[in-house]
């Protein structure tokens, strides 16, 4: 077989139903004429909407305000909700394309990010029913389909258009109910992870040289409720672990991957506490330091600091404040390290926060207009 691998409402239910403004619609296509174009400085997220999913695209100014740029169709269908996961949006490693999943028509849309346009190159179906999240490492594309029993399929990215992998649909670690948040591989490609918030585990799979993915591993989260995750580039992966949604009772535990066992999480910090309320979306700086982690419960941004080893420890419990009530969820920092966004599901607005050389948040900004169904986050 070819190989496809390159190596080179209470509070936990906003995370869920708050992931659940009209501008002018665009087509399928959009052109922005400016010195970088759309392969940096931009902020995507998708409307999910039930009447047509769209991307919306968002310029990220000098000092990180944000204003709208674009927003055209996917080809595909939202379904008005919350996803309750991480990773509806992600950008490719090389940064040329964008996969946003299409929940309601149970497909995935692969965007072409141009110097100046951007183009929907094919919409595919995500092999399985009701998409929530999408991931991609070197070529290979996993999509995570929460509905039905639940599973995970591959796909290898040929230019834009999306060719399912044979032999690559694996199920969750039970047949239903598992209630999936995120999928992504771990930074060097050899492990495919998956939180699963009702059972309490995360699954993973090795990653063959072709592409499939082998048998999952189970292994039980330190905390309950593990949901949105991120690995630095020392392959070290950070869960956020929303507590069922109880007050100030949310954390973060880390792993890390063996040499030998490279698809086996093995805890390094367990469950540390951000004493704040439902703990569902995490983002990591690209230096690998400080990790934010978005409390939906709380309206709060936390901070937390991560040493070469892999261990954490809480750097500020409040590092930055969306507002009363905002549901602040899916979250991305900017590739130069100068800023963290952070979707705000409740007050339909993406927040923009400037990253002090020492981890500290500040100089709060907001755009609002927002879908109220709004899904996905993402920046280059």
């Amino acid at each position: 077989m070819r190989h496809i691998r390159r190596r080179t409402l209470g509070p936990l239910a906003l995370c869920a139903a708050l992931t659940a403004a009209s501008l002018v619609p665009l087509s399928a296509f959009a052109r922005f004429d400016d010195d970088d174009g759309f392969r940096s400085g931009m902020v995507f997220t998708s409307s999910n909407s039930v009447d047509g999913n769209e991307l919306l695209v968002y310029a990220r100014g000098r000092h990180g305000a944000l204003s709208l740029r674009a927003r055209f169709a996917t080809g595909g269908l939202g379904d008005g909700a919350g996803l309750g996961s991480q990773g509806a949006v992600t950008l490719s490693g090389d940064g040329r394309h964008l996969f946003v999943v299409n929940a309601g028509s149970h497909t995935v849309s692969t965007v072409h990010i141009g110097e100046h346009d951007l183009r929907v190159l094919s919409v595919v179906p995500s092999g399985g029913l009701h998409p929530i999240s999408v991931t991609e490492h070197d070529g290979t594309v996993y999509v995570l389909n929460d509905a039905g029993a639940g599973n995970v399929a591959g796909f290898e990215n040929a230019h834009g258009e999306l060719r399912p992998i044979a032999g690559s649909v694996r199920g969750l670690s039970v047949a239903g109910g598992a209630a999936p948040a995120q999928i992504g591989f771990s930074d060097d490609g050899d492990a495919l992870v998956v939180t699963e918030k009702n059972t309490n585990r995360l699954t993973s799979y090795p990653v063959l040289r072709n592409g499939t993915i082998g048998a999952p591993i189970i292994t039980p989260s330190p905390g309950l409720t593990p949901f949105g995750f991120a690995f630095n580039r020392r392959n070290r992966l950070l869960v956020t672990e929303a507590a069922a949604g109880a007050a100030g009772a949310s954390s973060v535990s880390s792993y890390r991957f063996a040499h030998d066992a490279k698809a086996q999480p093995t805890v390094v910090s367990a469950s540390v506490a951000d004493t704040q309320g439902s703990a569902c979306w995490v983002a990591i700086t690209p230096d690998g330091r400080y990790a934010y982690v978005a409390n939906t419960g709380s309206g709060s941004l936390s901070s937390y600091r991560i040493d070469a080893l892999g261990q954490i420890e809480l750097a500020q419990a409040v590092a930055g404040a969306t507002g009363t009530a905002s549901a602040p969820a899916d979250t991305a920092v900017s590739p130069d390290g100068r800023h963290v966004f952070t979707r705000n599901g409740g007050a339909h607005t993406i927040a923009s926060f400037t990253i002090e050389a020492d981890g500290r948040l500040a100089g709060a900004q907001f755009v609002d207009g927002l879908p109220a169904a709004a899904v996905g986050l993402a920046a280059n």
